[in-house]
């Protein structure tokens, strides 16, 4: 396939060190040179010899942009060096252990624990199909998981590997991963009992080898069975070939089983002192090679764990000792010596109560049947420490047998089997230095393997053909029938072991020489040149020599009868009951006989009957009717290196393991075919570009597709057509993508060169202009220095004019402003005397006043002591005239003192008496004291006239008080008026509720007649509604009156009837009606039972309301419009019983009518919480609807759509195709599908009045959920790693900014949500190979912790051929700086099932309940407003 035209073209060739090595043809190559003249990757030539007679030319190396794929089946060319490459690449570069090659997983140890396997992982691959996320012991699982529920069939995955290779972990990975999602939901807990039976089995029957610390020595067959639900309910184990001899001797470098050593590490505990037991180092069986500990175990703990293990699967403490007691035991047997007498001997007697003399007599000596009679003869030392051997073995064998048996009981629970998944971990092909009986039974049984996996692609390719409607062509691959049948067809190995073992005096010498007399023609078997004491097999996976000392003993097993017969007379039940007499023959299978070479031979001895290989065999051929009948899923154990280096790779090594475990051979199988296969979708998308504008123009794809097939590649048995898919030759893709990378190349160049032509015409323009304006400066110059002298003295003369002027109008101005100065002296100076003349004329005037005044003041005081002199003179003789005159005038009898005269006179009442006196009247009294004749009479009229004035001032003020006095009480007085009308209204209201309630109460019956109409009236109602669904809708707050009672109903009717809320939908009228009519209805009829004092009534009203909101809660738990209505109602119940609740500090914002509805007799706080808690219930209910309903968009429409134009994100596929994510002919989720999905949700909450906060939380936890499954997926698909998909992520990021946008939204706090997600985008799409780069990274991606950050720069995949792979070197840097700078979680996936923290903030309403109108459409007739 080489041609002129590969020059610098890629090949492999073979490399003793590294097995392949890259090299780049540098000349051309025609048919009949010797020669390919080659260049290695470090510069040197290379000359690669071509034989002219077979040309085998070497093989073709992919492209880089097929490098690193998740399928090894997906590159173009197919061979050993590819896929060794590719395995490379992932696990060296990208860190990746798990890869697909077909349907093969194949899983590489990276002697590292890696952040992969936590719950939100399995929950990630939990419901995918197997290509729809990265490679992963999960997905297998999920897979097996999903084919038995999908198609009721018995599922199989088959883990080898050889030791060391991860095979135990794998297994123990995928058990758990069948545990989580497929909970039981009992107690028992089975689930946690499968997962609990693994530390025991690992104790008993793991140990540490040269090539691994936990190296399995026996294999395992686990089936998990599952009820019809699909959930756990038991399991059962099988073990095969259990490594006996392990227990008496060890190589160099390893370790017995552990649980010898974690009883060793606890012989002080008090439950262990009555074994005996000390250190590891003191027992033959633990120390005989030198190792007693491995580093970073801990057998102490480890012994803890499997104590804890034993109770957890309800082993009791009883049964656990007598383990422990025999172990013990073994560990003081492999001390004996053979002598006289051996404390040893006698600790193991006591321990399994057997006789201690009979044991040492049949241990030193072997009874011999004769015919006529029984001799006993002696053994020789060696025999002996042989049989002592063979009874720890085998004891040992019938213990772990036991333990096996007691886990399979333990996991057994009552149900019945519907399916099960096997989990078979068996040890893959092993070829040592010295291949003994265990490696040929272990590679045994990889050949029995081997053929069920190449049957089964076989299968599944010759399936694949038919259901694309492809001619099936018979496909040439390695059938290893022929070394099955060597080994156990008649006359072959095993037969002739088996025939050998039944002669007493059989030994491993004579059954070679039968191996060699009968099987010297088979090409499959040969003799070693140098050695007569070994056979080599030729395997499907590689040649074995195997030594033939120990067959004959190995596969006997045997145990002599006087020992079995010790050990079932001892008085330990436990052990006793090992060794009764069981039935050995195993009930023969359908369509399975093993027949003997020779007629059959009576054996001597009882334990013969049934050898090693003959048990192995049927039970090989049990396990393969298991397997065949059951749906088969592979995983293949990798050991990148033998020192345990973590992400090391040894390229001789795995590359040995390859051709061992049958993936070269499944990629041999897909070779031979078509094994790059594209859906004529994917094809149309990538290669679109090598069509003709015609072929674009045609509306059929498909036909598009087969057209430019047919015209790009020439040769049609390169390529067909299938129904759904094209099928490729090996190299074709590659071919493809060279077309597409030189038409791309093409596009490039010529992009680049009209880009250079318009840079080049800029700078030539910015250029010339530059030029302009430096000519334009310098002839400017050149003017200038022209006409400089011209100007200069002109300028001189216009200075020196201009310099005279402005002197002159500064010394004017100078002397303007001298002459203004001291004008303004001259006048302050003047101002100032006259203003000191003014102040002294000011002082004199000042001073003549006082004295002035102060001599008026006294000359008044001095007048006013003679006037009150002269007053006092005036009176006295006023008194004496008085009683001069008392005789003429006759009325005034007696003599008064002149101080009871000035008394009176002072008084109108004197005045009037003293008329009076005198018979005077009036005016005519008067007159008659003022006449000339009657002068003091006149001034004593006087006096009086003057104390009247002052009486009438004094009358004149006391009245105006009074009358203030009285205008405020008749204020008062009108207050009291109108309250005393208001009580008088208030009474007559009580009244006629009086009377109106006497007339309800007697109305009662006629009510009940009523009801009971209306109800029948109701159910006819509803049976109509149930006939006519969409008329139906209307009906959730017409029904609302079924929640409430009245005062006015019976009490027959209760608060709540629930059963009447189920049909309830929010639709219809709601969508007219105010939001949270509901709450406000139930708030007002709460208020009349709290108005009426009626705490009992009040209660059950409370009672009803939440039972009836949680019936109608659960009836309706996936319907997302009753959740959002009751969710919105119920916060708004809960913020009217606060608003109203009479607290001052929830009625601030309350108006006075407002005030008038607040509670008066009860404190309802106690149903608020109540009803708060109700509220959080619905929310995460209402969240998980919408949720679940989300969720299936968010890849679509996040990840896979192409929101793009021309920016087209796929690689060429695999075995494992994506699957489509929406089934055929339905419409793909796109971005706009999941925004309108949200424009939906927000809506419908709006229309219902939810609360602006708890909506804003509402699509908080939305944008969260989007951003957490969509970075899930981006950090377990490497496929989504790229550049281009960076940049769709980014966009669909901007089209979710703008919708919050539009809702008004853009305020909230859901952007942060998504941060992670969008430094994730950023991180695909900024360079990647600087120090600053590992600098911007470190600081920029502060939401991503550091195994994020390492795990998308590992997965990181280059579309083109343009964009370059992340170094990792560059990936080293990164890590070292997240390290230093990032703290936190290192959890690699986020926890989508994550719940923000809900609050229901009190909020106020302003609607004014005494104005609510309950419309009639509602039916709430028998509500009545009060």
């Amino acid at each position: 396939h080489f041609s002129s035209e590969l020059r610098y073209n890629r090949v492999w060739v073979p490399d003793p060190k590294h097995v392949w090595k890259s090299a780049e043809i540098i000349r051309d190559f025609h048919l009949g040179n010797s020669v390919l003249d080659l260049r290695l990757e470090d510069g040197t030539e290379y000359q690669f010899k071509v034989d002219l007679e077979s040309p085998l030319l070497p093989h073709l190396r992919n492209p880089d942009i097929l490098v690193g794929e998740n399928d090894l089946t997906a590159l173009s060319y197919l061979h050993e060096p590819a896929v060794l490459h590719n395995l490379r690449v992932r696990f060296v570069e990208s860190k990746i252990i798990y890869t697909y090659c077909g349907i093969i997983l194949v899983a590489v140890n990276p002697y590292k624990q890696l952040h992969i396997y936590g719950d939100a992982v399995i929950q990630a691959y939990s419901g995918q199909n197997m290509g729809d996320m990265d490679p992963h012991i999960f997905a297998v699982a999920e897979e097996a998981y999903k084919q038995m529920a999908r198609y009721e069939c018995n599922q199989s995955i088959i883990v080898s590997g050889e030791s060391g290779a991860g095979k135990t972990v794998s297994a123990r990975y995928a058990m758990r991963y069948f545990a989580v999602v497929s909970k039981s939901g009992s107690k028992t807990r089975v689930e946690d009992k499968v997962l609990a039976s693994n530390p025991i089995t690992e104790a008993i029957g793991n140990a540490k080898t040269t090539r691994n610390y936990n190296s399995s020595r026996f294999g395992k067959y686990t089936e998990i069975s599952f009820d019809k639900q699909y959930r756990i309910i038991g399991a059962n184990m099988r073990t095969y070939l259990l490594e006996k001899s392990r227990v008496v001797f060890q190589a160099e470098n390893e370790r017995n089983y552990h649980i010898f050593y974690q009883m060793c590490a606890c012989a002080e505990l008090p439950e262990f002192q009555t074994l005996r037991l000390s250190s590891a180092d003191k027992f033959q069986y633990t120390s005989m090679s030198g190792e007693i500990g491995i580093e970073g175990v801990d057998d102490r703990r480890d012994m803890e764990e499997t104590r804890k293990t034993f109770s957890l699967l309800g082993l009791t403490d009883e049964f656990q000792s007598d383990v422990f007691r025999v172990l013990a035991a073994i560990l003081h047997l492999g001390n004996v010596q053979i002598k006289s007498s051996d404390p040893h001997l006698v600790v193991f007697c006591d321990l399994l109560h057997v006789s201690a003399p009979e044991l040492c007599r049949w241990l030193c000596n072997r009874r011999m049947v004769l015919v006529m009679e029984t001799v006993v003869m002696p053994v020789p030392p060696e025999r002996a420490t042989s049989a002592r051997d063979a009874l720890a073995k085998q004891v040992y064998a019938k213990l772990f047998d036991c333990v096996i048996q007691k886990i399979n009981a333990a996991l057994k629970v009552p149900g019945i089997q519907h399916a099960f998944v096997g989990v078979l971990d068996i040890y893959g092909f092993e070829t040592f230095d010295t291949n003994s009986f265990e490696q040929f039974c272990i590679n045994y049984a990889n050949e029995k393997l081997q053929q069920q996996f190449n049957l089964h692609v076989f299968k599944l390719e010759q399936e694949e053909y038919m259901k694309e409607d492809i001619p099936w062509t018979l496909i040439d691959f390695y059938d290893n029938q022929p070394v099955i049948d060597l080994i156990e067809a008649k006359m072959g190995i095993l037969d002739l072991l088996d025939e050998e073992c039944l002669f007493p005096q059989g030994t491993d010498q004579n059954w070679l020489q039968k191996l060699y007399n009968y099987l010297h023609d088979n090409p499959l078997f040969e003799k070693p040149r140098m050695s007569n004491e070994a056979f080599m097999i030729q395997h499907f996976a590689d040649k074995v020599e195997y030594q033939s000392k120990g067959f004959l003993e190995k596969n006997r097993d045997a145990l002599y009868e006087d020992l079995l017969e010790i050990m079932r007379a001892s008085k330990f039940e436990f052990l006793a009951n090992f060794f009764h007499e069981e039935a050995q023959s195993i009930k023969p299978t359908k369509g399975f006989q093993v027949k003997s070479a020779r007629p059959g031979v009576k054996p001597a001895n009882k334990e013969l009957r049934t050898t090693v290989g003959d048990k192995f065999r049927s039970s090989l051929y049990l396990l393969m009717e298991t397997l065949n009948a059951t749906t088969p899923h592979y995983v293949r154990c990798i050991k990148p290196n033998d020192e345990k280096l973590p992400f090391e790779y040894d390229s001789r090594r795995v590359v040995q393991q390859l051709r061992a475990c049958g993936v070269l051979e499944t990629i041999h199988i897909s070779a031979q075919s078509y094994p790059s296969r594209w859906t004529y979708i994917e094809f149309y998308n990538r290669y679109s570009i090598l069509m003709t504008p015609m072929e674009l123009t045609v509306k059929d794809k498909q036909q598009a597709c087969k057209t430019a097939v047919q015209r790009i590649i020439q040769d049609s048995n390169q390529y067909k057509f299938g129904r759904t898919k094209i099928f490729f030759r090996a190299g074709q893709v590659a071919y493809l993508e060279k077309l597409r990378l030189d038409r791309l190349r093409g596009a490039c160049v010529i992009l680049q060169k009209h880009v250079r032509g318009w840079s080049q015409r800029r700078w030539y323009l910015r250029t010339r202009e530059a030029v302009i304006v430096l000519q334009q400066y310098v002839r400017g110059q050149r003017q200038i220095r022209a006409a400089a002298i011209k100007h200069g003295w002109a300028a001189l003369v216009l200075q020196r004019h201009w310099r005279g002027y402005r002197m002159r109008q500064i010394y004017l101005l100078v002397r303007l402003s001298t002459v203004t100065i001291q004008a303004f002296t001259r006048g302050w100076i003047a101002r100032r005397r006259y203003k000191k003349t003014n102040s002294l004329l000011f002082i004199s005037q000042t001073l003549h006043f006082r004295s002035t005044r102060n001599v008026i003041n006294r000359r008044v005081s001095l007048i006013n002591k003679d006037f009150e002199c002269s007053s006092l003179i005036l009176f006295e003789r006023i008194h004496t005239v008085e009683f001069i005159k008392c005789g003429g005038y006759g009325g005034l009898n007696g003599s008064k003192s002149s101080a009871a005269i000035l008394v009176v006179f002072t008084s109108r009442a004197f005045v009037q008496t003293w008329y009076q006196t005198r018979g005077w009247k009036g005016r005519e009294g008067e007159a008659v004291l003022c006449t000339e004749s009657n002068p003091h009479g006149f001034l004593v009229v006087r006096i009086a006239e003057n104390n009247m004035e002052i009486l009438r001032e004094d009358h004149e003020k006391e009245v105006v008080e009074l009358t203030e006095e009285i205008r405020r009480l008749k204020e008062e007085r009108g207050r009291l008026q109108l309250q005393m009308g208001q009580e008088g209204q208030v009474n007559s209201d009580l009244q006629e509720q009086v009377v109106q309630l006497a007339k309800h109460v007697k109305t009662i019956p006629e009510l009940r007649k009523d009801l009971r109409s209306l109800q029948t009236l109701r159910d006819a109602t509803n049976r109509r509604r149930g006939e006519q669904a969409e008329q139906a809708r209307g009906t959730h707050l017409q029904r609302l009156g079924m929640l409430l009672t009245s005062d006015l109903l019976t009490p027959e009717r209760r608060v709540v009837n629930p059963c009447l809320c189920s049909d309830l939908k929010p639709r219809g009228v709601v969508v007219n009606m105010i939001p949270g009519l509901a709450a406000y209805i139930i708030y007002m009829c709460i208020r009349h039972s709290d108005y009426l004092n009626d705490g009992t009534k009040l209660k059950s009203l409370m009672n009803g309301v939440i039972t009836g909101v949680k019936a109608v809660i659960k009836d309706h738990q996936k319907d997302f419009e009753t959740l959002s209505f009751w969710l919105s109602n119920t916060n708004h119940l809960i913020n009217c019983l606060k608003q109203y609740s009479g607290e001052e500090e929830f009625m601030k914002q309350n108006t006075p009518r407002q005030n008038n509805n607040c509670l008066k007799n009860f404190d309802l706080s106690e149903h608020r919480q109540i009803l708060s808690d109700l509220a959080i219930h619905i929310y995460h209910r209402f969240l998980t609807v919408m949720e679940k309903t989300l969720t299936p968009m968010i890849v679509p429409g996040m990840l896979e759509h192409e929101s793009l134009q021309g920016v087209f994100s796929m690689k060429p596929p695999g075995f494992r195709q994506r699957s489509a994510s929406a089934p055929p002919g339905a419409e793909a989720h796109t971005i706009t599908s999941v925004l309108q999905m949200l424009s939906s949700f927000h809506g419908t909450m709006t229309q219902h009045g939810m609360e602006a906060g708890l909506l804003r939380q509402a699509v908080k936890q939305l944008f969260f959920l989007t951003g957490a499954v969509t970075l899930n997926n981006i950090l377990l698909r490497k496929d989504l790693c790229s550049c281009r998909k960076g940049m769709q992520i980014r966009c669909n990021i901007s089209y979710l900014e703008e919708w919050l946008k539009e809702q008004g939204l853009g305020a909230s706090s859901a952007m942060d949500t998504l941060k992670p997600l969008s430094q994730a985008a950023w991180l695909l799409q900024v360079n990647k190979s600087t120090d600053e780069d590992a600098k911007d990274i470190a600081d920029n991606c502060t939401e991503l912790n550091p195994v994020q950050i390492i795990k998308i720069l590992n997965s990181y995949t280059p579309i083109d051929a343009f964009e370059k792979r992340v170094t990792s070197s560059f990936v080293r840097k990164v890590q070292v700086r997240c390290l230093q700078d990032h703290e936190g979680s290192n959890q690699l996936m986020l926890d989508t099932q994550y719940r923000f923290q809900v609050t229901f903030p009190f909020c106020p309403s302003p609607q004014a309940l005494e104005l609510l109108q309950v419309p009639s459409s509602l039916h709430l007739g028998f509500l009545t407003r009060l």
